[in-house]
């Protein structure tokens, strides 16, 4: 069982929580109602945060710009390195709430 593996795990038993696999971003993905919140990526777990969280995370070293192969970091995406996983629990659950209350009605 690899680091994500064992975050997956941590929100296996949450309601409305699925593990899988995206077309668009391969193996590794954790989604609250259809939308990825968290997912594997080759330098750590990608996570989807509001804006403002993910330049602070830039800022303080805690995280590296996600760029989904196109070149350029998106706004709302950050990846934390593996050997950061002490942080990953807090950060997914922030993840999950952002996307749960992105959600449009």
């Amino acid at each position: 069982m690899d680091q994500f593996d064992r975050l997956a795990a941590a929100f296996a038993d949450r309601a409305g929580v699925t593990i899988g696999e995206s077309r668009g971003f391969g193996s590794g993905t954790l989604r609250a109602g259809g939308r990825i919140f968290a997912m594997r990526n080759a330098a750590g777990v990608a996570l989807k945060l509001p804006a403002t969280r993910v330049t602070a995370l830039l800022a303080s070293g805690g995280g590296l710009p996600f760029d989904a192969g196109k070149g350029r970091p998106m706004k709302e995406w950050v990846v934390i390195p593996w050997q950061s996983d002490a942080t990953w629990p807090a950060l997914a659950e922030e993840a999950l709430a952002f996307v749960g209350s992105s959600r449009k009605t």
